[in-house]
């Protein structure tokens, strides 16, 4: 049996303007039902551990319906604290996105470190949408960007800007620009479509749309 872990932001506003944030539910409940279907269990972390925010609920949605009625989402909303997790326990980990982890998990200590360990020892890395957050700043044991040379793919510009995430009203920053200066090679579709790019354990996913794509695909390493 494969063991997964999800990694949630525990922070609730971004930008200057104070929007709600934290995770995009259909990014965990999509995923979550993907990995649970063929058998793996979902474990999650979050920054602060316990109750993590979310956005985006649609009742109209029926994995998101499913999930917010399930034992996998009561056991999200008592999430483990990122500081107490043993990495070795698991054979993934994976970043839902939502604009909450643009702030905690840029440089916090124990997610570089756990994204490190975990590619270091050729654990699956999976992240969708803004989850590609997580993986900026992350120094391998050789001295090098995680990022350098790896093709990935996020929430592109012209996504942010039909969406009208305005730089600093909203976002901290530009994702696919910081990506790009840490040495990845930005790879994307059409906005919204499904796209999922993957770079030997690592697999990232454009959109929200690409969040079941991601899971499959890491799936897929894993068997």
């Amino acid at each position: 049996m494969k063991h997964i872990l999800f990694i949630l932001t525990s922070n609730s506003k971004t930008g200057f303007e104070n929007r709600e944030a934290g995770y995009e539910f259909s990014e965990v409940a999509d995923p979550y039902f993907e990995f649970i279907n063929k058998g793996y269990t979902v474990d999650f972390a979050s920054i602060l551990a316990g109750k993590p925010p979310y956005v985006g609920y649609d009742a109209t949605r029926k994995s998101s319906k499913n999930f917010m009625e399930s034992n996998g989402f009561k056991r999200l909303n008592c999430s483990h604290h990122i500081e107490n997790i043993d990495i070795t326990a698991y054979d993934a980990i994976f970043f839902p996105g939502g604009l909450g982890l643009m702030t905690d998990m840029l440089y916090h200590p124990k997610i570089k470190e756990v994204i490190k360990n975990s590619y270091e020892t050729h654990k699956i890395i999976g992240a969708v949408c803004h989850g590609p957050s997580a993986l900026l700043n992350v120094t391998l044991s050789d001295g090098s960007n995680l990022l350098t040379g790896k093709k990935v793919n996020a929430f592109t510009k012209t996504e942010e800007e039909i969406d009208k995430h305005v730089l600093g009203n909203v976002i901290p920053f530009m994702l696919e620009d910081e990506l790009k200066k840490q040495g990845a090679i930005f790879e994307n579709t059409t906005p919204f479509k499904p796209f999922v790019v993957c770079d030997g354990n690592l697999v990232t996913g454009q959109n929200p749309a690409s969040a079941s794509g991601v899971a499959r695909k890491m799936i897929e390493l894993l068997n």
